[in-house]
C-alpha cells in the first residue's frame, strides 16, 4: 500500500496554529500581558524600568514608570492575542487618557475565566453568549448608580477634585496629589468647556522638588529674544511666520558663478542683502511689535528688525508655533505681499522671564484667555517625564468629565456593584450560558483582589468582606488603601470617571470576545529580500 504524503497549501516558512493550539496560544498570550501590568494596579502599585538597548548593546533611554499604555507600547510583542491587548490599552488612553492597566488585566482575567470553561469543554460561542449577557447587565448597573453634579458648580468642582485626587493616587505624584489635584483642575477649569488639551502647555524643567510645579497662566516658549531688541513689548500685534530668513547664503541649487573679480563677489552679496531688506520691509508693513518665526533668522535680517525696534523670534519648534498661533489667535504666514488679509496675533505683554537656568519668553494676556502653562520641576529627567505622563492622565480623565458630567465610585465599589448583579443574572439563567456569566462576574472581583495585592493586604480577607456588605446593600463600601480595610468611597472622596470606567469594562469585554472566537492562526511566509518571489 502506498504512503500519500500530506499536501503543502501554504508556501514553505509560512505557520499554521489550529484549534486548541491555536486557542491555547491566544489564552498564554493574553494572560502573560494582563500578570505583566497588573503589580502596577491601585494606589500602592509599583513601578517598572523600561530600557530601550543602543546599537552597541548598552542601554540607552531610561523610563520609569507605572503607566499601563506607556509600559506596553515600550515592549516588543510577538504573539497576536497579546498585540490585541496592547492595542485596546493605547486605544483607552488616547480616548480617555486614563484606565489603560485596569482594562489590559481585566480583559486578561476574562480570558483566564475563559481557558477554564474552555478546558470543561464549554464552546467559546457559549462562552460569549454568556459574556454579552453579563456586559449588559454590568453596563446597565454602571449607569444606573453614575452620579451626576454637572448642574451644582460646587458639587461639580468637588467632583473634579475627587476624581484628579483618585487618579493621581496611583501615579509618581501620590505624595503631592493635593497640590498637583489643584493645578490640574484649574487648568481644565480655565478650558471654559472646550477639550482642547493644547491650550494646556505642559513645560518640563530639572531642578528643584516635584512641589516646586506651578500653573501660569498664558504661553511660555522657551527661545530667547534677539539681540538688541525690545525685552518687553506691552499691547503687542504679533505676525507668526514660517519663511526663510537666511539669505546670507547665496542658494543658486545645481549652479556655478564664474566672477573675474572679488567687486563682482561684493555686488552677488550686495544683492542678496537688498533682496532680504525688501522681505524685512514687508514684514514691516504688517505694523507689528513682535516677528516670530518658524525657521532661523540671520544675523542681517536680525539687524533689521532690531534697528525698527520690532521684537524678532527664531527657529520656534513646530509644535511650540502651532500651538502658540492658535493661543495668539494669529495665523502662519510665509508671503507678505498682503498685509491687510493676515491674521495678526495679539496679547498683553511680553517679555523675558528666567526659569532655574534657563531664559524664557512669556506671552501673558493672550486672546484665548483659557491658555496656560504647567511647568514642571523635579530632580531628575525620569521623574520630570513620569510627572508629565501622570498629569496627562489626570488632565484627560478632568476634559472627559467636564464634556460627561457622571462620576462612579471608585476603590473596587462599582466592580464589586456590578458583580453582584452578574451572579444574580446567573443565578435566573438556565443551561452553560450561567456558567460564563459567573466567570465574568469573578472576572470583576479580580480588580479591587488585585489592588489590594499590591498594597500587601490580605485580598481574600476584604473582598470578602466587601462581598458580603454590598449583598447587605451597603453599597458605598470599596477598598480604603491607607489602612488597609473597608471603607465608605463617598466619605473617603474616592471618585472615578464614569467615561472611565464605562470604557473600560465594554473594550475589556470586547476584546476578549474578539480573542475567543480565534480557532485558527496563520502566519504569512517571510517577506524575500533580494531575491524573486516564486507565485
Amino acid at each position: 500500500m502506498t504512503s500519500l504524503n500530506p499536501v503543502q497549501i501554504l508556501r514553505q516558512g509560512a505557520e499554521e496554529e489550529k484549534a486548541e493550539h491555536a486557542r491555547m496560544s491566544s489564552f498564554i498570550g493574553a494572560i502573560a500581558i494582563g500578570d505583566l501590568v497588573k503589580s502596577t494596579m491601585g494606589p500602592k502599585g509599583m513601578d517598572k524600568i523600561l530600557v530601550s538597548m543602543g546599537q552597541d548593546g548598552y542601554p540607552g533611554d531610561i523610563q520609569v514608570t507605572n503607566d499601563g499604555a506607556t509600559i506596553l507600547r515600550s515592549i516588543g510583542v510577538d504573539n497576536p492575542a497579546a498585540k490585541v491587548l496592547v492595542n485596546i490599552s493605547k486605544v483607552q488612553d488616547d480616548e480617555v487618557g486614563d484606565g489603560t492597566t485596569s482594562v489590559t488585566v481585566l480583559a486578561a482575567e476574562l480570558l483566564r475565566e475563559a481557558e477554564q470553561l474552555v478546558a470543561k469543554k464549554l464552546h467559546p460561542q457559549t462562552i460569549i453568549s454568556g459574556y454579552r449577557a453579563a456586559l449588559k447587565v454590568a453596563v446597565q448597573v454602571l449607569t444606573d448608580t453614575a452620579i451626576d453634579n454637572g448642574k451644582d458648580n460646587e458639587a461639580f468642582k468637588k467632583d473634579l477634585m475627587n476624581i484628579a485626587r483618585t487618579t493621581l493616587s496611583s501615579k509618581i505624584l501620590n505624595q503631592h496629589k493635593e497640590h498637583f489635584a489643584e493645578l490640574a483642575v484649574n487648568a481644565v477649569l480655565r478650558l471654559k468647556g472646550s477639550t482642547d488639551l493644547e491650550l494646556v502647555q505642559i513645560l518640563k524643567k530639572t531642578g528643584g522638588s516635584i512641589e516646586d510645579s506651578y500653573l501660569d497662566e498664558g504661553f511660555l516658549l522657551e527661545k530667547e529674544i534677539g539681540h538688541n531688541q525690545p525685552k518687553r513689548i506691552e499691547n503687542a500685534r504679533i505676525l507668526v511666520a514660517n519663511t526663510p530668513m537666511d539669505t546670507d547664503k547665496i542658494k543658486v541649487f545645481g549652479s556655478k558663478v564664474k566672477v573675474d573679480s572679488t567687486a563682482k563677489v561684493a555686488d552677488i552679496e550686495l544683492a542678496e542683502k537688498n533682496k532680504m531688506k525688501q522681505k524685512v520691509d514687508k514684514i514691516l508693513s504688517h505694523d507689528i511689535t513682535c516677528f516670530i518665526n518658524r525657521q532661523l533668522i540671520y544675523d542681517y535680517p536680525d539687524q533689521l528688525f532690531a534697528d525698527a525696534g520690532i521684537m524678532a523670534i527664531e527657529h520656534a519648534d513646530f509644535d511650540g508655533i502651532e500651538r502658540l498661533s492658535k493661543v495668539l489667535g494669529a495665523e502662519i504666514v510665509s508671503t507678505f505681499d498682503q498685509p491687510d488679509k493676515v491674521t495678526l496675533g495679539s496679547c498683553k505683554v511680553i517679555e523675558e522671564v528666567i526659569l532655574g537656568e534657563d531664559k524664557l519668553i512669556k506671552f501673558s494676556g493672550v486672546k484665548q484667555g483659557e491658555a496656560c502653562t504647567v511647568v514642571l520641576r523635579g530632580a531628575t529627567k525620569m521623574i520630570v517625564d513620569e510627572a508629565e505622563r501622570s498629569l496627562h492622565d489626570a488632565l484627560c480623565v478632568l476634559t472627559q468629565t467636564v464634556k460627561e458630567t457622571r462620576t462612579v465610585f471608585g476603590g473596587g465599589c462599582s466592580e464589586m456593584r456590578m458583580a453582584r448583579h452578574v451572579e444574580e443574572l446567573a443565578a435566573r439563567t438556565p443551561g452553560k450560558e450561567a456558567l460564563a456569566i459567573e466567570s465574568f462576574a469573578r472576572a470583576l472581583r479580580q480588580i479591587p483582589t488585585i489592588i489590594a495585592d499590591n498594597g500587601g493586604y490580605d485580598s481574600s480577607q476584604l473582598v470578602s468582606e466587601l462581598r458580603a456588605m454590598h449583598s447587605q446593600d451597603e453599597l458605598y463600601m470599596g477598598l480604603n488603601m491607607t489602612t488597609g480595610e473597608v471603607g465608605d468611597m463617598r466619605e473617603l472622596g474616592i471618585t472615578e470617571s464614569f467615561a472611565v470606567k464605562h470604557a473600560v469594562v465594554n473594550s475589556a469585554a470586547e476584546a476578549a470576545e474578539m480573542i475567543l472566537r480565534v480557532d485558527d492562526i496563520l502566519k504569512a511566509t517571510p517577506r524575500q529580500r533580494g531575491g524573486n518571489d516564486c507565485m
